[in-house]
């Protein structure tokens, strides 16, 4: 009977919750291979050794939080309104996404090449933003404001706990965003 091996994308999977749980020093070989119920061996099957997997968590992160994101939104169709309006539901939907978007970013406090992979994502995601925005707003300025305003609440909720009285963070989210879309 042929051995099965633990498929990359699981370990990946494995590090990218390790990382949200406890930074890039819980990201460890061992301890991935103990949860995965797995010998740390097949981890070389896939990978040259812990920096290779730090990289493609990146990788994975960031196809997941751009290319795909990008994909759907776009393959619903629309005009930019309706589109910026599935891409506002996508990000309020991944429950995931704030616990590794906030440990990649404390990461990116303390090391370098992560910084700089944390700049392409987000300008990434605001050249896309942009170009929703350019579509129906005539003002290159105004389209600006709107894309930053629409990322400062994508990554700042997550450190608000503020209560607002009548109405629940998700309510006041999407006030946000019809205001933005207006």
């Amino acid at each position: 009977m042929a051995s099965t091996r633990t498929p990359p994308d699981r370990w990946i999977a494995g590090a990218l919750e390790a990382l949200a749980a406890g930074g890039p020093d819980a990201v460890r070989i061992e301890t991935l291979a103990r949860e995965l119920g797995v010998t740390k061996g097949g981890f070389y099957w896939h990978f040259d050794g812990r920096g290779a997997l730090l990289e493609a968590m990146l990788d994975t992160w960031e196809h997941e939080v751009v290319d795909q994101v990008i994909e759907q939104v776009d393959g619903g169709g629309g005009d930019a309104r309706a589109r910026l309006t599935r891409l506002f539901t996508l990000a309020s939907s991944y429950h995931q996404l704030p616990r590794i978007e906030l440990a990649i970013r404390n990461w990116a406090r303390h090391d370098d090449a992560v910084a700089q992979r944390l700049r392409r994502v987000d300008n990434r995601r605001m050249d896309y933003m942009r170009s929703l925005f350019g579509e129906f707003v005539p003002d290159a300025e105004e389209v600006e404001v709107r894309c930053f305003l629409v990322f400062t609440v994508f990554v700042g909720a997550q450190f608000m706990v503020t209560d607002h009285p009548g109405r629940s963070r998700t309510q006041i989210v999407e006030l946000v965003m019809r205001r933005l879309l207006a």
